[in-house]
Protein backbone atom coordinates (compact mmCIF):
# COMPACT_ATOMS: atom_id res chain seq x y z
CA UNK A 1 0.00 0.00 0.00
CA UNK A 2 1.39 3.34 -1.05
CA UNK A 3 1.88 6.13 1.44
CA UNK A 4 -0.44 9.12 0.75
CA UNK A 5 2.42 11.46 1.62
CA UNK A 6 4.51 10.08 -1.25
CA UNK A 7 1.66 10.72 -3.65
CA UNK A 8 1.38 14.26 -2.36
CA UNK A 9 5.10 14.79 -2.95
CA UNK A 10 4.83 13.50 -6.48
CA UNK A 11 1.91 15.82 -7.15
CA UNK A 12 3.83 18.80 -5.79
CA UNK A 13 6.77 17.98 -8.03
CA UNK A 14 4.55 18.02 -11.13
CA UNK A 15 5.34 20.95 -13.46
CA UNK A 16 1.91 22.58 -13.10
CA UNK A 17 2.45 22.92 -9.32
CA UNK A 18 6.06 24.07 -9.31
CA UNK A 19 5.79 26.50 -12.19
CA UNK A 20 3.25 28.98 -13.48
CA UNK A 21 1.24 27.34 -16.25
CA UNK A 22 2.63 28.24 -19.64
CA UNK A 23 0.42 30.26 -21.96
CA UNK A 24 -1.34 28.07 -24.50
CA UNK A 25 0.37 28.42 -27.84
CA UNK A 26 -1.69 28.49 -30.99
CA UNK A 27 -0.64 25.73 -33.41
CA UNK A 28 1.20 27.29 -36.29
CA UNK A 29 -0.13 25.02 -39.06
CA UNK A 30 -3.88 25.70 -38.53
CA UNK A 31 -3.18 29.42 -38.23
CA UNK A 32 -1.23 29.44 -41.50
CA UNK A 33 -3.94 27.41 -43.24
CA UNK A 34 -6.62 29.78 -41.98
CA UNK A 35 -4.76 32.85 -43.23
CA UNK A 36 -4.12 31.19 -46.61
CA UNK A 37 -7.81 30.28 -46.82
CA UNK A 38 -8.91 33.87 -46.22
CA UNK A 39 -6.41 35.15 -48.80
CA UNK A 40 -7.61 32.57 -51.33
CA UNK A 41 -11.23 33.59 -50.83
CA UNK A 42 -10.27 37.25 -51.14
CA UNK A 43 -8.42 36.57 -54.39
CA UNK A 44 -11.36 34.56 -55.73
CA UNK A 45 -13.86 37.31 -54.88
CA UNK A 46 -11.69 39.99 -56.48
CA UNK A 47 -11.26 37.79 -59.55
CA UNK A 48 -15.02 37.41 -59.89
CA UNK A 49 -15.52 41.17 -59.62
CA UNK A 50 -12.83 41.92 -62.19
CA UNK A 51 -14.10 39.25 -64.56
CA UNK A 52 -17.66 40.52 -64.27
CA UNK A 53 -16.63 44.14 -64.89
CA UNK A 54 -14.29 43.40 -67.79
CA UNK A 55 -16.13 40.59 -69.52
CA UNK A 56 -17.67 42.95 -72.04
CA UNK A 57 -14.78 45.33 -72.53
CA UNK A 58 -13.51 46.09 -75.98
CA UNK A 59 -16.73 45.47 -77.91
CA UNK A 60 -17.38 47.88 -80.80
CA UNK A 61 -20.18 50.41 -80.39
CA UNK A 62 -21.92 51.90 -83.43
CA UNK A 63 -22.49 55.67 -83.40
CA UNK A 64 -26.10 56.72 -82.77
CA UNK A 65 -28.15 57.35 -85.90
CA UNK A 66 -30.92 59.88 -85.23
CA UNK A 67 -34.21 59.02 -86.89
CA UNK A 68 -35.92 61.53 -89.19
CA UNK A 69 -39.36 62.79 -88.15
CA UNK A 70 -42.18 60.77 -89.66
CA UNK A 71 -45.41 62.26 -91.05
CA UNK A 72 -48.86 60.59 -90.76
CA UNK A 73 -48.61 59.66 -94.45
CA UNK A 74 -45.30 57.93 -93.81
CA UNK A 75 -46.86 56.05 -90.90
CA UNK A 76 -49.74 54.87 -93.07
CA UNK A 77 -47.40 53.73 -95.84
CA UNK A 78 -45.25 51.93 -93.32
CA UNK A 79 -48.23 50.06 -91.86
CA UNK A 80 -49.43 49.10 -95.34
CA UNK A 81 -45.98 47.82 -96.26
CA UNK A 82 -45.75 45.79 -93.08
CA UNK A 83 -49.19 44.27 -93.72
CA UNK A 84 -48.11 43.21 -97.21
CA UNK A 85 -44.91 41.65 -95.88
CA UNK A 86 -46.85 39.76 -93.21
CA UNK A 87 -49.22 38.39 -95.85
CA UNK A 88 -46.29 37.33 -98.02
CA UNK A 89 -44.41 35.71 -95.14
CA UNK A 90 -47.51 33.83 -94.03
CA UNK A 91 -47.35 31.74 -97.20
CA UNK A 92 -43.64 30.92 -96.80
CA UNK A 93 -42.22 28.11 -94.64
CA UNK A 94 -40.56 29.27 -91.39
CA UNK A 95 -37.08 28.11 -90.47
CA UNK A 96 -34.86 28.57 -87.45
CA UNK A 97 -35.41 28.97 -83.72
CA UNK A 98 -35.83 31.76 -81.18
CA UNK A 99 -33.68 32.12 -78.07
CA UNK A 100 -35.33 33.39 -74.85
CA UNK A 101 -33.53 34.97 -71.87
CA UNK A 102 -35.24 35.90 -68.61
CA UNK A 103 -33.90 38.88 -66.59
CA UNK A 104 -35.32 39.30 -63.09
CA UNK A 105 -34.18 41.34 -60.10
CA UNK A 106 -31.64 44.16 -59.90
CA UNK A 107 -29.35 44.87 -62.84
CA UNK A 108 -25.83 43.86 -61.82
CA UNK A 109 -22.62 42.48 -63.35
CA UNK A 110 -24.27 39.05 -63.12
CA UNK A 111 -27.17 40.05 -65.38
CA UNK A 112 -24.79 41.85 -67.75
CA UNK A 113 -22.74 38.67 -68.05
CA UNK A 114 -25.87 36.58 -68.65
CA UNK A 115 -27.08 38.90 -71.42
CA UNK A 116 -23.69 38.96 -73.15
CA UNK A 117 -23.60 35.17 -73.07
CA UNK A 118 -27.11 35.02 -74.57
CA UNK A 119 -26.21 37.41 -77.42
CA UNK A 120 -23.04 35.44 -78.16
CA UNK A 121 -24.97 32.17 -78.24
CA UNK A 122 -27.68 33.62 -80.50
CA UNK A 123 -25.00 34.83 -82.92
CA UNK A 124 -22.94 31.65 -82.74
CA UNK A 125 -25.87 29.28 -83.26
CA UNK A 126 -27.65 31.47 -85.87
CA UNK A 127 -30.92 32.05 -84.00
CA UNK A 128 -33.56 34.09 -85.79
CA UNK A 129 -34.00 36.41 -82.80
CA UNK A 130 -33.26 36.83 -79.11
CA UNK A 131 -36.20 37.58 -76.82
CA UNK A 132 -35.36 39.24 -73.47
CA UNK A 133 -38.14 39.02 -70.89
CA UNK A 134 -37.61 41.77 -68.31
CA UNK A 135 -38.84 42.35 -64.76
CA UNK A 136 -36.44 44.62 -62.89
CA UNK A 137 -36.52 47.52 -60.40
CA UNK A 138 -33.26 48.88 -61.88
CA UNK A 139 -29.66 48.53 -60.80
CA UNK A 140 -26.11 49.59 -61.58
CA UNK A 141 -25.66 52.16 -64.34
CA UNK A 142 -22.34 50.64 -65.41
CA UNK A 143 -23.92 47.21 -65.91
CA UNK A 144 -26.88 48.78 -67.71
CA UNK A 145 -24.60 50.61 -70.13
CA UNK A 146 -22.69 47.41 -70.89
CA UNK A 147 -25.97 45.64 -71.63
CA UNK A 148 -27.31 48.45 -73.83
CA UNK A 149 -24.08 48.67 -75.83
CA UNK A 150 -24.17 44.92 -76.38
CA UNK A 151 -27.77 45.10 -77.61
CA UNK A 152 -27.15 48.04 -79.95
CA UNK A 153 -24.36 46.22 -81.84
CA UNK A 154 -25.93 42.76 -81.81
CA UNK A 155 -26.09 41.15 -85.28
CA UNK A 156 -29.11 39.16 -84.08
CA UNK A 157 -32.52 40.93 -83.87
CA UNK A 158 -33.41 41.73 -80.24
CA UNK A 159 -36.96 41.68 -78.87
CA UNK A 160 -37.40 43.18 -75.39
CA UNK A 161 -40.57 42.18 -73.55
CA UNK A 162 -41.71 43.44 -70.13
CA UNK A 163 -43.54 40.46 -68.66
CA UNK A 164 -45.41 38.78 -66.99
CA UNK A 165 -48.39 40.83 -65.86
CA UNK A 166 -47.41 42.88 -62.83
CA UNK A 167 -43.77 43.17 -63.93
CA UNK A 168 -41.94 46.44 -64.43
CA UNK A 169 -38.95 47.91 -66.20
CA UNK A 170 -37.89 50.72 -63.87
CA UNK A 171 -34.76 52.84 -63.80
CA UNK A 172 -32.04 50.93 -65.69
CA UNK A 173 -34.71 48.64 -67.15
CA UNK A 174 -36.07 51.55 -69.24
CA UNK A 175 -32.83 51.79 -71.20
CA UNK A 176 -32.69 48.03 -71.81
CA UNK A 177 -36.28 47.89 -73.09
CA UNK A 178 -35.73 50.80 -75.47
CA UNK A 179 -32.51 49.23 -76.79
CA UNK A 180 -34.45 46.35 -78.36
CA UNK A 181 -35.20 46.31 -82.08
CA UNK A 182 -38.78 45.44 -81.10
CA UNK A 183 -40.12 46.45 -77.68
CA UNK A 184 -43.36 45.17 -76.16
CA UNK A 185 -45.11 45.01 -72.80
CA UNK A 186 -47.55 42.55 -71.28
CA UNK A 187 -50.89 43.77 -69.93
CA UNK A 188 -50.63 45.12 -66.39
CA UNK A 189 -46.98 46.16 -66.63
CA UNK A 190 -45.26 49.55 -66.41
CA UNK A 191 -41.94 51.21 -67.15
CA UNK A 192 -40.24 54.49 -66.27
CA UNK A 193 -38.71 56.51 -63.42
CA UNK A 194 -35.11 56.34 -64.62
CA UNK A 195 -33.63 59.13 -62.50
CA UNK A 196 -30.08 58.14 -61.41
CA UNK A 197 -29.44 57.55 -57.69
CA UNK A 198 -26.03 57.58 -56.02
CA UNK A 199 -25.17 54.28 -54.29
CA UNK A 200 -23.30 56.13 -51.51
CA UNK A 201 -26.32 58.20 -50.52
CA UNK A 202 -27.38 61.69 -51.56
CA UNK A 203 -25.59 63.83 -54.13
CA UNK A 204 -24.95 67.57 -54.04
CA UNK A 205 -26.74 69.72 -56.61
CA UNK A 206 -23.82 69.92 -59.06
CA UNK A 207 -23.12 66.20 -59.03
CA UNK A 208 -26.84 65.40 -59.30
CA UNK A 209 -27.21 67.67 -62.36
CA UNK A 210 -24.18 66.10 -64.03
CA UNK A 211 -25.41 62.56 -63.45
CA UNK A 212 -28.94 63.40 -64.56
CA UNK A 213 -27.79 65.20 -67.72
CA UNK A 214 -25.50 62.33 -68.65
CA UNK A 215 -28.27 59.76 -68.16
CA UNK A 216 -30.77 61.92 -70.09
CA UNK A 217 -28.38 62.23 -73.04
CA UNK A 218 -27.86 58.47 -73.06
CA UNK A 219 -31.64 57.90 -72.95
CA UNK A 220 -32.15 60.20 -75.97
CA UNK A 221 -29.40 58.40 -77.85
CA UNK A 222 -30.90 54.97 -77.25
CA UNK A 223 -34.42 56.14 -78.11
CA UNK A 224 -33.36 57.78 -81.39
CA UNK A 225 -31.21 54.79 -82.30
CA UNK A 226 -34.36 52.65 -82.22
CA UNK A 227 -36.81 55.29 -83.53
CA UNK A 228 -38.62 55.74 -80.20
CA UNK A 229 -39.92 58.79 -78.31
CA UNK A 230 -36.74 60.58 -77.22
CA UNK A 231 -38.66 63.31 -75.35
CA UNK A 232 -40.40 60.81 -73.06
CA UNK A 233 -37.10 58.98 -72.50
CA UNK A 234 -35.52 62.23 -71.31
CA UNK A 235 -38.47 63.01 -69.03
CA UNK A 236 -38.20 59.52 -67.52
CA UNK A 237 -34.70 60.52 -66.41
CA UNK A 238 -35.19 64.18 -65.49
CA UNK A 239 -38.74 64.04 -64.07
CA UNK A 240 -38.96 60.34 -63.11
CA UNK A 241 -42.15 59.87 -65.19
CA UNK A 242 -43.57 56.39 -65.73
CA UNK A 243 -46.10 54.85 -68.12
CA UNK A 244 -48.40 51.85 -68.24
CA UNK A 245 -48.33 49.44 -71.17
CA UNK A 246 -51.07 51.28 -73.13
CA UNK A 247 -49.58 54.69 -72.39
CA UNK A 248 -46.16 53.48 -73.53
CA UNK A 249 -47.65 52.35 -76.87
CA UNK A 250 -49.50 55.65 -77.35
CA UNK A 251 -46.33 57.61 -76.53
CA UNK A 252 -44.21 55.63 -78.98
CA UNK A 253 -41.98 54.17 -76.28
CA UNK A 254 -42.77 50.53 -77.14
CA UNK A 255 -44.26 49.01 -80.27
CA UNK A 256 -47.26 47.05 -79.02
CA UNK A 257 -48.87 45.15 -76.15
CA UNK A 258 -48.42 41.35 -76.25
CA UNK A 259 -50.50 39.00 -74.12
CA UNK A 260 -47.95 36.18 -74.23
CA UNK A 261 -44.68 35.14 -75.77
CA UNK A 262 -46.52 33.52 -78.68
CA UNK A 263 -48.45 36.76 -79.22
CA UNK A 264 -45.17 38.68 -79.13
CA UNK A 265 -43.64 36.56 -81.91
CA UNK A 266 -46.84 36.72 -83.95
CA UNK A 267 -47.09 40.52 -83.78
CA UNK A 268 -43.37 40.92 -84.50
CA UNK A 269 -43.69 38.71 -87.57
CA UNK A 270 -43.11 40.74 -90.73
CA UNK A 271 -41.48 43.76 -89.06
CA UNK A 272 -38.39 44.96 -90.92
CA UNK A 273 -35.37 45.84 -88.87
CA UNK A 274 -33.08 48.33 -90.52
CA UNK A 275 -29.90 49.63 -88.96
CA UNK A 276 -26.29 50.07 -90.07
CA UNK A 277 -24.98 46.66 -91.10
CA UNK A 278 -28.31 44.86 -90.61
CA UNK A 279 -31.60 44.83 -92.52
CA UNK A 280 -33.88 41.86 -92.02
CA UNK A 281 -37.57 41.11 -92.04
CA UNK A 282 -38.64 39.07 -89.04
CA UNK A 283 -40.36 35.73 -89.62
CA UNK A 284 -40.90 34.48 -86.09
CA UNK A 285 -44.51 33.31 -85.78
CA UNK A 286 -44.71 29.67 -84.76
CA UNK A 287 -40.95 29.15 -84.43
CA UNK A 288 -39.75 26.80 -81.66
CA UNK A 289 -38.07 28.46 -78.68
CA UNK A 290 -35.05 27.65 -76.53
CA UNK A 291 -34.93 29.11 -73.04
CA UNK A 292 -31.55 29.90 -71.47
CA UNK A 293 -31.15 28.41 -68.02
CA UNK A 294 -28.77 30.26 -65.65
CA UNK A 295 -25.52 28.48 -64.80
CA UNK A 296 -24.63 27.41 -61.25
CA UNK A 297 -22.25 30.37 -60.95
CA UNK A 298 -24.94 32.82 -62.10
CA UNK A 299 -27.46 31.29 -59.69
CA UNK A 300 -24.99 31.63 -56.81
CA UNK A 301 -24.09 35.22 -57.64
CA UNK A 302 -27.75 36.00 -58.21
CA UNK A 303 -28.54 34.82 -54.69
CA UNK A 304 -25.71 36.90 -53.22
CA UNK A 305 -27.02 40.19 -54.65
CA UNK A 306 -30.36 39.73 -52.88
CA UNK A 307 -30.59 42.53 -50.24
CA UNK A 308 -31.69 40.15 -47.46
CA UNK A 309 -28.83 37.74 -48.18
CA UNK A 310 -26.28 40.58 -48.32
CA UNK A 311 -27.57 41.90 -44.97
CA UNK A 312 -27.28 38.50 -43.26
CA UNK A 313 -23.79 37.92 -44.69
CA UNK A 314 -22.65 41.31 -43.38
CA UNK A 315 -23.88 40.54 -39.86
CA UNK A 316 -22.32 37.06 -39.90
CA UNK A 317 -19.03 38.58 -41.02
CA UNK A 318 -19.06 41.03 -38.12
CA UNK A 319 -19.91 38.25 -35.66
CA UNK A 320 -17.11 36.00 -36.90
CA UNK A 321 -14.42 38.67 -36.73
CA UNK A 322 -15.53 39.86 -33.28
CA UNK A 323 -15.52 36.29 -31.94
CA UNK A 324 -12.01 35.77 -33.37
CA UNK A 325 -10.79 38.97 -31.70
CA UNK A 326 -12.32 37.88 -28.38
CA UNK A 327 -10.80 34.37 -28.67
CA UNK A 328 -7.48 34.59 -30.59
CA UNK A 329 -6.48 31.28 -32.09
CA UNK A 330 -9.99 29.93 -32.72
CA UNK A 331 -9.28 30.47 -36.47
CA UNK A 332 -12.60 29.08 -37.78
CA UNK A 333 -14.77 32.10 -36.77
CA UNK A 334 -12.22 34.46 -38.33
CA UNK A 335 -12.10 32.49 -41.60
CA UNK A 336 -15.89 32.24 -41.86
CA UNK A 337 -16.32 35.90 -40.90
CA UNK A 338 -13.80 37.02 -43.50
CA UNK A 339 -15.49 35.00 -46.25
CA UNK A 340 -18.94 36.34 -45.31
CA UNK A 341 -17.71 39.95 -45.25
CA UNK A 342 -16.10 39.65 -48.70
CA UNK A 343 -19.27 38.17 -50.17
CA UNK A 344 -21.30 40.90 -48.45
CA UNK A 345 -19.07 43.62 -49.92
CA UNK A 346 -19.54 42.11 -53.38
CA UNK A 347 -23.30 42.18 -52.95
CA UNK A 348 -23.33 45.69 -51.48
CA UNK A 349 -21.32 46.98 -54.45
CA UNK A 350 -24.27 46.12 -56.72
CA UNK A 351 -27.02 47.52 -54.47
CA UNK A 352 -28.09 51.10 -53.63
CA UNK A 353 -26.51 51.20 -50.17
CA UNK A 354 -26.93 54.06 -47.70
CA UNK A 355 -23.70 54.11 -45.70
CA UNK A 356 -25.44 55.86 -42.81
CA UNK A 357 -27.26 52.56 -42.33
CA UNK A 358 -23.96 50.65 -42.29
CA UNK A 359 -22.58 53.09 -39.70
CA UNK A 360 -25.64 52.59 -37.47
CA UNK A 361 -25.26 48.80 -37.65
CA UNK A 362 -21.58 49.01 -36.68
CA UNK A 363 -22.50 51.40 -33.84
CA UNK A 364 -25.16 48.94 -32.62
CA UNK A 365 -22.61 46.12 -32.41
CA UNK A 366 -20.25 48.42 -30.48
CA UNK A 367 -23.08 49.20 -28.03
CA UNK A 368 -23.76 45.50 -27.48
CA UNK A 369 -20.07 44.83 -26.79
CA UNK A 370 -19.93 47.72 -24.34
CA UNK A 371 -23.06 46.46 -22.56
CA UNK A 372 -21.30 43.16 -21.87
CA UNK A 373 -18.35 44.86 -20.16
CA UNK A 374 -19.93 48.00 -18.68
CA UNK A 375 -22.74 48.12 -16.12
CA UNK A 376 -25.13 50.50 -17.92
CA UNK A 377 -28.34 48.96 -16.54
CA UNK A 378 -29.52 48.12 -20.05
CA UNK A 379 -29.09 51.59 -21.60
CA UNK A 380 -26.36 50.51 -24.02
CA UNK A 381 -28.31 47.40 -25.00
CA UNK A 382 -31.41 49.50 -25.70
CA UNK A 383 -29.35 51.90 -27.77
CA UNK A 384 -27.90 48.95 -29.69
CA UNK A 385 -31.35 47.58 -30.52
CA UNK A 386 -32.60 50.99 -31.69
CA UNK A 387 -29.46 51.64 -33.79
CA UNK A 388 -29.62 48.17 -35.39
CA UNK A 389 -33.29 48.52 -36.35
CA UNK A 390 -32.82 52.05 -37.76
CA UNK A 391 -29.67 51.06 -39.65
CA UNK A 392 -31.40 48.03 -41.15
CA UNK A 393 -34.41 50.08 -42.27
CA UNK A 394 -32.36 52.75 -44.08
CA UNK A 395 -29.58 50.42 -45.26
CA UNK A 396 -30.88 50.18 -48.83
CA UNK A 397 -32.52 52.81 -51.03
CA UNK A 398 -35.17 52.31 -53.68
CA UNK A 399 -38.46 50.44 -53.79
CA UNK A 400 -37.03 47.12 -54.99
CA UNK A 401 -34.24 46.79 -52.44
CA UNK A 402 -35.97 47.06 -49.07
CA UNK A 403 -35.23 44.52 -46.35
CA UNK A 404 -37.95 42.24 -45.07
CA UNK A 405 -39.24 43.19 -41.61
CA UNK A 406 -39.05 39.57 -40.52
CA UNK A 407 -35.34 39.55 -41.40
CA UNK A 408 -34.75 42.84 -39.56
CA UNK A 409 -36.55 41.77 -36.37
CA UNK A 410 -35.01 38.29 -36.42
CA UNK A 411 -31.49 39.64 -36.91
CA UNK A 412 -31.98 42.25 -34.15
CA UNK A 413 -33.25 39.66 -31.68
CA UNK A 414 -30.49 37.17 -32.53
CA UNK A 415 -27.81 39.86 -32.18
CA UNK A 416 -29.13 41.01 -28.80
CA UNK A 417 -29.26 37.42 -27.50
CA UNK A 418 -25.81 36.65 -28.88
CA UNK A 419 -24.05 39.57 -27.23
CA UNK A 420 -26.03 39.88 -24.01
CA UNK A 421 -26.18 36.20 -23.12
CA UNK A 422 -23.70 34.09 -25.06
CA UNK A 423 -20.80 36.55 -25.17
CA UNK A 424 -21.66 37.79 -21.67
CA UNK A 425 -21.58 34.26 -20.25
CA UNK A 426 -18.23 33.63 -21.90
CA UNK A 427 -16.67 36.79 -20.49
CA UNK A 428 -18.02 36.05 -17.01
CA UNK A 429 -16.62 32.53 -17.20
CA UNK A 430 -13.17 33.99 -17.86
CA UNK A 431 -13.42 35.86 -14.55
CA UNK A 432 -14.19 32.77 -12.42
CA UNK A 433 -11.75 31.63 -9.75
CA UNK A 434 -8.95 29.31 -10.92
CA UNK A 435 -9.45 25.77 -9.53
CA UNK A 436 -6.27 24.01 -10.74
CA UNK A 437 -2.51 24.47 -10.35
CA UNK A 438 -0.74 26.64 -7.77
CA UNK A 439 -3.42 29.33 -7.86
CA UNK A 440 -6.12 26.73 -7.37
CA UNK A 441 -4.68 25.78 -3.93
CA UNK A 442 -4.80 29.33 -2.55
CA UNK A 443 -7.82 29.78 -0.29
CA UNK A 444 -8.56 26.06 -0.17
CA UNK A 445 -9.54 24.69 3.25
CA UNK A 446 -7.71 21.64 4.76
CA UNK A 447 -7.79 19.62 8.02
CA UNK A 448 -4.74 19.39 10.32
CA UNK A 449 -3.77 15.71 10.70
CA UNK A 450 -1.62 16.33 13.75
CA UNK A 451 -0.59 19.19 15.95
CA UNK A 452 1.01 21.98 13.85
CA UNK A 453 3.68 23.60 15.96
CA UNK A 454 4.32 25.12 13.54
CA UNK A 455 5.06 22.26 11.06
CA UNK A 456 3.06 19.13 10.40
CA UNK A 457 0.70 17.65 7.89
CA UNK A 458 -2.73 18.57 6.58
CA UNK A 459 -5.29 16.61 4.57
CA UNK A 460 -6.83 18.03 1.37
CA UNK A 461 -9.50 15.67 0.16
CA UNK A 462 -7.81 12.27 0.29
CA UNK A 463 -4.20 13.51 0.13
CA UNK A 464 -1.64 14.46 2.80
CA UNK A 465 0.47 17.59 2.45
CA UNK A 466 3.39 19.01 4.42
CA UNK A 467 2.34 22.31 5.93
CA UNK A 468 3.69 25.15 8.07
CA UNK A 469 1.37 27.29 10.19
CA UNK A 470 1.96 30.81 11.44
CA UNK A 471 0.64 29.75 14.88
CA UNK A 472 -0.02 26.53 16.74
CA UNK A 473 -2.95 24.54 15.37
CA UNK A 474 -4.55 21.62 17.18
CA UNK A 475 -5.15 18.30 15.45
CA UNK A 476 -8.46 18.13 13.58
CA UNK A 477 -8.73 21.92 13.23
CA UNK A 478 -9.63 23.52 9.91
CA UNK A 479 -6.96 25.62 8.20
CA UNK A 480 -6.79 27.76 5.05
CA UNK A 481 -3.91 27.56 2.57
CA UNK A 482 -2.30 30.99 2.08
CA UNK A 483 0.72 30.07 -0.05
CA UNK A 484 2.85 27.37 -1.65
CA UNK A 485 6.64 27.27 -1.16
CA UNK A 486 8.31 24.36 -2.91
CA UNK A 487 6.79 21.18 -1.44
CA UNK A 488 5.32 22.88 1.63
CA UNK A 489 2.03 24.65 2.09
CA UNK A 490 1.69 27.77 4.23
CA UNK A 491 -1.55 27.70 6.26
CA UNK A 492 -3.33 29.57 9.02
CA UNK A 493 -6.21 28.78 11.32
CA UNK A 494 -9.53 29.05 9.46
CA UNK A 495 -11.09 31.48 11.92
CA UNK A 496 -8.03 33.71 11.59
CA UNK A 497 -8.19 33.76 7.75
Amino acid sequence: MRNPASRACRRLTAPHFLHRPARRQVPALPLILGVLGVLAVLALALGLLVAASLSHAGRPVLPPQPALPRTPLDEARSRLGEARKRAKLATQPKQGRVLVLRIEGPISPVTAEALAGAVDRAERESYQALVIQIDTPGGLESSMRDMVKRLLVSPVPILTYVSPSGARAASAGVFIVMAGDVAAMAPGTNMGAATPVNLQGGMDSTLARKATSDAAAFARTVARQRGRNAEWAEEAVRKAVAASETEAVDLGVVDFVANSLDDLLEQADGITISRPGLEVTLALSGLPRDTIEPTLRQKLLGVLVDPNVAYILMLLGFYGLLFELQNPGAILPGVVGGICLILAFFALSTLPVNYAGVALIVLAIAFFLAEVKVASHGLLATGGVVALVLGSVILFQGQGTQLSWSIILGATGATAVFFLFIVGKGLRAQGLKVTTGRKGLLGTRAIAVGHLAPGGQVRIGGELWNAVSESDVEAGSEVVITGVEGLTLRVRRAKEA
